[in-house]
């Protein structure tokens, strides 16, 4: 089973900073290893702004000495590119102009001024193994988000 570790990437990133991020990704994962035995990953980023890190644990699973590399690699995307990528705060939400980022904090208004709603789509980026990824699309009413739908 392929086990997925997910950041929204805080800021859009010019095409160029997407070339630049998806080679180090790549490399990253090249190079990647746990107990010096290499870990079969990949490294995508979903409509520009989510990066999707993947490891094939059937042949051999990720411990805490990769999830620390993995750690690294991103606090070093972080610096690099100037970018949040450990806020669990940020939130991608599907509107009709694609894939945006925004706070938490203005869910709130964003429903009160119909920018979305509660059918609006939202990407569970907690989801920690890749089948989780079949459903990480849901509504809004069918998240944690879904606390704001009262408080309007």
């Amino acid at each position: 089973m392929n086990r997925v570790w997910t950041y929204i990437i805080s800021r859009a990133l010019s095409a160029s900073e997407l070339e630049q991020l998806q080679h180090a990704g790549e490399a990253f994962v090249k190079t990647w290893t746990a107990h010096e035995v290499q870990l079969h990953g990949s490294f995508s980023i979903f409509q520009n702004r989510i990066i999707v890190v993947k490891v094939n644990e059937d042949i051999h699973g990720a411990s805490g000495c990769s999830i620390d590399k993995l750690s690294h690699f991103v606090k070093q995307a972080e610096k690099q590119f100037n970018i949040e990528l450990l806020n669990r705060l940020l939130v991608a939400i599907q509107s009709k102009d694609g894939l945006q980022i925004v706070h938490s904090s203005k869910i709130k208004d964003m429903l009160q001024q119909g920018l979305i709603n509660e059918n609006t789509i939202v990407y569970n980026t907690a989801a920690g193994y890749e089948n989780e990824l079949n459903t990480w699309e849901q509504a809004l009413k069918n998240t944690w988000l879904n606390k704001y739908l009262v408080s309007i």
